[in-house]
């Protein structure tokens, strides 16, 4: 008389399957005693419903992060640009005293104001100030005032047009948005919109903030400086441009 199954527990091979798991492998989850009967498959598993939204809610910042970084709003300016740069790049500056970058052309900027207007740097005809900030920058907080009060009584040259290009933009750092920054100075000059890249930083040599690149009617690099530099001495140079 053979003994009864009763008890015991299913052999190893009908509870296993080599690559994948089957329902009586799953703990708590019996196997059907009939022969020829498949066990009920396991019952799929979902996310909590609070797990699910939070995970939503995350992709939708980020979403959002992506889309508006570096952009502005849709009714405020625009923070950063998309400036297109022709020509070779100047060496990156080291010295005023012979500098290499001195006669070489500069590099010709099309870009953007905050608000979107066109504005290009070009070898025009026309002398230039070019005159790189940074919003985070401490001299540059200092010096922009500076132009700003003796922009009224300069005596600038009719040829001679000054710039400010707009880089190293940070959303993290202090006095974000450089836009707001140069409308409560008054500044009133045309502004460059830089990149993330900082394409036109780069492609006239920045090597620290603020950074002046002063250019003559042939388009010509005359003078490199960086950091501030007074009314007095700023004056000097920009007369002596329409003679360079």
């Amino acid at each position: 008389m053979s003994r009864s199954s009763k008890g015991r527990p299913p052999s190893r091979a009908a509870s296993s399957n080599k690559g994948r798991t089957t329902p009586s492998s799953v703990k708590g989850r019996p196997t059907s005693s009939a022969k020829g009967r498949a066990a009920p498959p396991p019952a799929k598993r979902r996310l909590p419903i609070a797990l699910i939204a939070g995970i939503l809610l995350a992709i939708g910042l980020v979403v959002v992060i992506v889309i508006t970084m570096g952009t502005g709003s849709d009714d405020g300016p625009l923070e950063v640009g998309t400036p297109t740069v022709t020509g070779d790049s100047l060496p990156v500056f080291t010295t005023t005293t012979n500098d290499p970058a001195i006669g070489l052309p500069m590099p010709e900027v099309v870009g953007a104001d905050f608000d979107g207007t066109p504005v290009s740097i070009t070898r025009d005809g026309r002398a230039k100030v070019i005159l790189l900030v940074a919003h985070w920058c401490s001299v540059c907080q200092q010096e922009v005032p500076i132009i700003v009060d003796w922009l009224p009584d300069a005596d600038i040259p009719d040829n001679v047009d000054l710039y400010a290009v707009s880089t190293g933009v940070d959303r993290s750092r202090t006095n974000y948005p450089p836009s707001a920054w140069l409308e409560d100075e008054g500044w009133t000059l045309p502004v460059v919109m830089d990149d993330d890249a900082r394409t036109v930083a780069n492609a006239f040599g920045l090597p620290a903030y603020p950074y002046f690149v002063f250019v003559n009617s042939e388009g010509n690099v005359v003078t490199r400086l960086t950091g501030g530099i007074t009314a007095e001495d700023l004056g000097t140079l920009v007369t002596g441009l329409a003679e360079a």
